[in-house]
């Protein structure tokens, strides 16, 4: 096993082995590791004292800046509210000055009291309850050794612990599946508690010991889940529950909530009442022993037992699951099931779970229910992706501002004051607007941003850009707002408008720019003034940023002055004279009339977004984001292969513009894939998405590029990294493809491609 052992950022403490209850599905005694008989009843001054050393020592070593103690047993609370405040103070003592405790509970609820919750408010010690729903549900398995019902003091808890004065330190229920159950009745029991969280847990059983399915359905525990997700749907899903959480989490990209589901290495560590060191209690379902590691807190520090195979094994995410879920296109969101839940005598833990049909199909099943909710509007919707990518750019400079925290000083704060100015109309903002939606701008800010991360000196000098920024975009307003900006080596650019000379070579200084009427005023600070005219000509202290509508091509900028534009992958090229940009314009106008032709509705969808051209020569350089609508050509005199370069400049910056906004793969380069077109080379999933998504774009042009898409699609289709966003942009590219070549009357093409789509 490689890579250093995942730290311990929870521990569970049990502070009493035993319970007052006799459910007949408790891990602890009832499943096939019985060492409980051995263990002391509660938890000595001792232990409490070594496992907090142990504890401070292990985030000490590792600065966590936080940890938690889950006070466990049995029944935790029969532990008595001396001992418990011992665990509390000692906890408390230990880890003052080096992590944050965060100290929480999991109780039957029978022992609960006032006495208890003071004790719990003031150490703020949080108060999980385990309840199985309705009183018919719970009694099914939570009785009293006699037979009586729970249910009525688990509720008197409950209400105890919903008083004002107490709701603070409710963490939640806690609610065992069982199938005979009604599930609708088991949740509206749960929710009319008003708890802060619902979990629902799987009973513990493994390939030995399977789960009971009365109706031997395979996928008996996903349907009872999905009618409850059903009805909490209906009822608003007002109240969280976890495992949908964490199902919807990996659904769109993001981690898992829950050890029991994703592929997140554990982090947690067991400490039983004699101080033995333990791996997860679970566990304790598979064999005698199974949860031991030979560790105690006396002789043996946490770093020794994050070093212990079995808990190495719960570390490795997709490596430590069997061969079949790695292949298993839902993977990242159910991660294998819960470890225990993979056993079987013969083969250990290399198996999927014995859970592993109804994972599947609770994975499936909400995702079918909520892809229409969960899809980004930027997926189905050009203006909505021009939207987000809007708002990205102003939260980036919201961002820039707080990360500042000041460092910019006066000039900073002056020009942040003025941009609120310009918000507070319709013509400012929409000049604002109009700046900050310039695709170069977000290269700005990222630059600047990542300099004030590495503490570069020079960072805080190109934050102080932001007055040029806003003084072009009160230009373009056309307010009689004054706004004062610095020059740099004589020159004075606004983003959007042009580059004005105001001094000499190496000069540096500041000016006051103000609309006018027919364009715009530069004065100098001591004396000087320069006048624009819109729609100028080059000059020497004058360099326009040139707009051309070339032919049936859209209105662009052709931008080939701001400093930020050498973020292609090829370098800029230096600026162009007034013939050569309207030759260059021209050229473009010719092969866009060509796409048009080839390909109407990119051309049109194009047409919608794309602001800006920048003009690039050959050679190599490093890329560099920057915002949506732009793109970087080196020219060819070739219609043919200019177009291409167009259309592959668009499905570059469409797709990535998605990125910017939407989850649409996660784990990517877990996985590798053979290019259908090129079959000695593999690539990551995101390799694979980008290089279909641009052969089928291209194919309008040129036909023969579709060639090894519907194989590259079904792959994506059955991969485990696309979320449920990748799988709508997957369903848009198979129906792209389909269509591409219908209107030039290639069918015969177009239905071999649909036969090989249906293989």
């Amino acid at each position: 096993m490689t890579g250093p052992a995942v730290p311990f950022r929870e521990i569970v403490l049990k502070v009493h082995s035993r319970c007052d209850l006799a459910c007949d599905h408790c891990y602890v005694y009832e499943h096939a590791d019985q060492s409980w008989r051995t263990r002391p009843k509660t938890v000595s001054d001792h232990v409490i004292a070594k496992t907090a050393q142990r504890l401070a020592e292990h985030a000490k070593t590792h600065a966590l800046p936080s940890v938690s103690v889950i006070l466990h047993g049995g029944e935790p609370l029969l532990a008595g509210p001396r001992r418990l405040r011992r665990v509390c103070e000692e906890f408390g003592s230990a880890l003052a000055g080096t992590a944050e405790l965060d100290l929480r509970i999991h109780t039957n609820g029978l022992q609960l009291s006032p006495r208890y919750l003071d004790l719990f408010d003031e150490f703020g010690v949080k108060v999980g309850i385990s309840l199985d729903g309705d009183r018919a549900a719970n009694d099914r398995h939570r009785r009293f050794a006699d037979g009586r019902s729970s249910h009525p003091l688990v509720l008197k808890a409950v209400e105890l612990l919903r008083q004002d004065r107490y709701r603070h330190l409710d963490l939640g229920l806690l609610c065992t599946v069982d199938i005979e159950n009604d599930p609708h009745a088991v949740l509206d029991a749960l929710l009319a508690l008003e708890p802060p969280l619902i979990d629902f847990l799987l009973p513990h059983a493994t390939w030995d010991e399977p789960p009971p399915r009365p109706d031997g359905s395979p996928t008996a525990y996903a349907a009872w889940l999905l009618a409850v997700f059903d009805r909490w749907q209906e009822a608003g899903g007002r109240v969280p529950v976890r495992l949908f959480s964490s199902v919807l989490s990996t659904l769109n990209g993001g981690p898992s909530l829950t050890e029991s589901l994703g592929l997140a290495p554990t982090d947690l560590v067991v400490v039983e009442t004699d101080g033995q060191l333990e791996q997860v209690d679970s566990l304790k379902s598979a064999y005698e022993g199974a949860a031991a590691t030979g560790f105690d807190v006396f002789s043996h520090s946490f770093d020794e037992v994050a070093a212990h195979p079995g808990v190495r094994a719960r570390q490795l995410g997709l490596r430590g699951v069997s061969e079949i879920c790695r292949r298993c296109p839902v993977v990242r969101s159910c991660g294998g099931g819960l470890y225990t839940h993979r056993y079987r005598s013969e083969a250990g833990f290399d198996n999927p779970s014995v859970y592993c049909a109804d994972l599947e199909a609770l994975v499936r099943g909400i995702e079918a229910r909520t892809r229409a909710d969960n899809v980004s509007p930027a997926l189905t919707d050009r203006h909505e992706l021009v939207a987000e990518q809007h708002d990205l750019t102003r939260t980036l400079l919201a961002a820039l501002h707080e990360a500042l925290d000041g460092r910019g000083g006066a000039r900073w704060d002056e020009a942040w004051e003025l941009a609120g100015a310009l918000e507070a109309s319709d013509d400012g903002a929409a000049g604002l607007d109009r700046v900050l939606a310039h695709p170069y701008t977000r290269t700005w800010l990222l630059d600047v941003l990542e300099g004030l991360h590495a503490e570069r000196p020079e960072a805080v000098g190109q934050a102080l850009r932001l007055p040029a920024y806003v003084a072009g975009a009160a230009v373009r307003s056309g307010l009689d707002l004054p706004v004062p900006a610095d020059y740099r080596d004589g020159r004075l650019f606004l983003p959007t408008l042009g580059e004005v000379r105001v001094a000499g070579a190496g000069e540096a200084g500041r000016v006051r720019v103000r609309a006018v009427e027919d364009g715009f005023v530069v004065r100098r600070e001591g004396g000087g003034e320069h006048r624009v005219v819109g729609g100028a000509e080059d000059s020497p202290d004058w360099l326009p940023v040139r707009y051309f509508t070339p032919g049936s091509a859209p209105s662009f900028a052709l931008d080939d002055l701001d400093p930020y534009r050498d973020c292609f992958r090829a370098p800029a090229a230096p600026r162009l004279s007034g013939a050569g940009a309207k030759a260059w314009a021209e050229a473009v106008g010719d092969a866009w009339e060509l796409l048009g032709e080839a390909a109407p509705g990119p051309a049109a969808d194009a047409a919608e977004s794309l602001s800006t051209l920048t003009p690039l020569v050959a050679g190599r350089a490093t890329g560099r984001p920057h915002g949506y609508g732009t793109l970087g050509i080196v020219m060819t005199h070739d219609r043919q292969e200019l177009a291409v370069r167009l259309l592959r400049g668009l499905r570059h910056a469409g797709l990535r513009a998605l990125l910017d906004v939407t989850d649409l793969y996660a784990m990517d380069g877990a996985w590798e894939y053979r290019l259908p077109w090129e079959r000695n080379r593999k690539v990551p999933f995101s390799g694979l998405l980008a290089e279909t998504h641009e052969r089928v774009g291209l194919s309008y042009l040129v036909p023969g590029l579709l060639e090894g898409v519907p194989e590259a699609l079904e792959m994506m289709d059955g991969a485990a990294e696309p979320t449920v966003g990748g799988m709508r942009l997957l369903k848009s590219l198979r129906d792209e493809a389909r269509g591409a070549h219908g209107a030039s009357g290639m069918n015969d093409f177009v239905n071999a491609v649909d036969r090989e789509l249906a293989r």
